[in-house]
């Protein structure tokens, strides 16, 4: 066997019977495995989604500090990075559907195990409503006949009454079709998957190069700060850390991958990959397409860089029938990453309803033998993300709300991976003696992981700090919503553990195994 010394992948043996693999962890094959390395990567990729989130907060990013805020970008990537690879870790050790869940499981207690699969089971929901929200930010730019409430005035934005209610009428068309792809299995939602990433990748690259060919200025233009530094009491250090949640935002999601590892053909083998390859690539082409961006736009100073973002740089500086064009490929990949996150929340449903941890688990964890998809999930996900869609109507902040819920729900988890994992290596139990001949990082593994907890930690406060321009105008609890509803769906997720402790430390993995 070859290996890699250091940070590095150790190439493994010809794979065996994927079947088998699974059945040594107390399952059946019942999923269709059926997914490529090149599907898995694009599951990875579309729920991060370039396009769809620098699409969507560009913007934001750019009104709270500037063009400088770009440097939050590689900052967060090297932040994330470090989770990815000890998620890289994982999921050679564990190639089960539920990635963070299944992962917690296997080196924490039975309630750090079973909250983090509860809590991003609910961040997977918010975020899904977050991204289907996106729609609209580019589709009334496409075509006025989109904008189905309100008028000009309220077209790709959120901030106006008739924006944000149009833009929950155009989120529930989008949730509503995702539902049903994966209601009909998830060969269609790869392929679908594999358009949307296909689509992105081509749309981005050729529109980082139409923007280059119009530069105008040089890469200086990252070191103004545009005066956003001014009102906050630390300077434009405050600026700089409001400005980071936009990276925050857009940089997760990389353990989809691991979701759907029982669908995916050598998993141990391909899903680290995919996990690292998805999050890398969406660094370098959004790092890329913003400082193009920066360089090409006509006015840096324009007030619309912040209020309409990427879509009105785009337009403004290739033209309407150009604009509109790329406008359409950030369209498919918003529909894309919606997709993708709810597949992800499917399959964590279902992996903990099938170890009999979940309310009518028998119900959760049941295939359908037509399409070899959970559908009672899958029907649940779409409801629950309709509904939380629905109570925001009205709500003029609902863009960041949901989105600010959304990351840290999944931020949490992830420390409840990172933060086990840890100190099972400061203990020396990890990696195992019996790690085998997957993904490791071996002598770096400490600092890495050292890393990914205090960047985590230090996230997720940032994420949730009640800032006003974050969480504005509206009674005082609008403004603490973000941990508020963490906290409410932290207690009662500690609540239904209480129901369902005895499973959790029973050991049982699933009585149809």
């Amino acid at each position: 066997m070859r290996t890699r010394r250091g940070l590095g992948l150790h190439l493994p043996e010809p794979p065996g019977d994927d079947g088998v693999d699974l059945k040594r962890f107390g399952y059946r094959q019942e999923l269709a495995r059926c997914l490529g390395p090149a599907s898995s990567f694009a599951a990875g990729f579309s729920f991060i989604s370039v396009m769809t989130g620098v699409f969507q907060l560009f913007g934001f990013g750019f009104a709270s500090g500037g063009p400088a805020s770009i440097w939050t970008w590689p900052l967060v990537f090297l932040g994330q990075l470090a989770v990815a690879l000890c998620f890289a870790e994982m999921a050679g050790q564990f190639p089960l559907a539920g990635s963070v869940y299944q992962w917690s499981k296997h080196i924490a207690r039975p309630a750090v195990s079973w909250l983090s699969g509860w809590i991003m089971a609910i961040g997977a929901v918010a975020t899904a409503a977050a991204v289907a929200v996106a729609y609209q930010v580019i589709l009334p730019q496409i075509t006025s006949a989109f904008q189905i409430i309100g008028g000009p005035a309220d077209a790709g934005t959120t901030s106006t009454p008739n924006g944000a209610g149009n833009a929950i009428v155009l989120a529930l068309g989008l949730v509503v079709l995702t539902t049903l792809v994966n209601i009909a299995g998830v060969r269609l939602t790869a392929k679908m998957n594999n358009v949307g990433v296909a689509a992105e990748m081509i749309g981005v690259t050729l529109l980082i190069v139409m923007l280059a060919v119009h530069i105008k200025r040089g890469p200086q233009v990252v070191l103004e700060t545009g005066g956003t530094g001014a009102g906050h009491s630390s300077g434009y250090l405050g600026a700089f850390l409001l400005a980071s949640l936009m990276s925050a935002y857009v940089l997760y999601g990389f353990d989809t991958a691991g979701s759907l590892a029982e669908e995916t053909m050598g998993p141990r083998r391909h899903a680290p990959r995919a996990i690292l390859r998805a999050l890398t690539a969406a660094f370098l082409v959004g790092g890329l397409l913003m400082l193009v961006a920066l360089m090409a736009v006509r006015d840096i100073t324009a007030r619309q860089l912040g209020t309409l973002g990427m879509p009105y740089l785009v337009k403004s500086t290739l033209g309407t029938g150009i604009g509109d064009a790329f406008l359409v490929c950030a369209a498919i990949a918003v529909t894309a990453c919606c997709l993708a996150v709810q597949t992800a929340a499917i399959r964590l449903l279902f992996s903990m309803a099938r170890d009999g941890r979940l309310p009518f688990g028998k119900a959760l964890a049941r295939v359908s033998p037509r399409s070899r998809t959970p559908v009672v999930p899958a029907v649940l996900t779409g409801a629950l993300t309709i509904a939380l869609l629905v109570v925001n109507i009205g709500n003029r902040h609902v863009f960041y709300t949901l989105t600010s819920v959304a990351v840290i729900l999944f931020y949490i988890p992830y420390l409840m991976v990172t933060g086990p994992m840890l100190v099972r290596r400061l203990r020396g139990d990890w990696p195992r003696a019996d790690h085998g001949p997957h993904f490791t990082m071996g002598r770096w593994g400490l600092a890495v992981n050292v890393v990914a907890v205090l960047y985590g930690a230090a996230m997720t406060v940032n994420l949730a700090w009640p800032r006003a321009a974050v969480y504005p105008g509206g009674p005082w609890y609008y403004r603490w919503g973000a941990i508020l509803l963490t906290a409410v769906v932290t207690a009662v997720g500690g609540l239904l553990y209480l129901r369902y402790r005895h499973v959790c430390h029973s050991g049982v993995v699933s009585a149809r195994s």
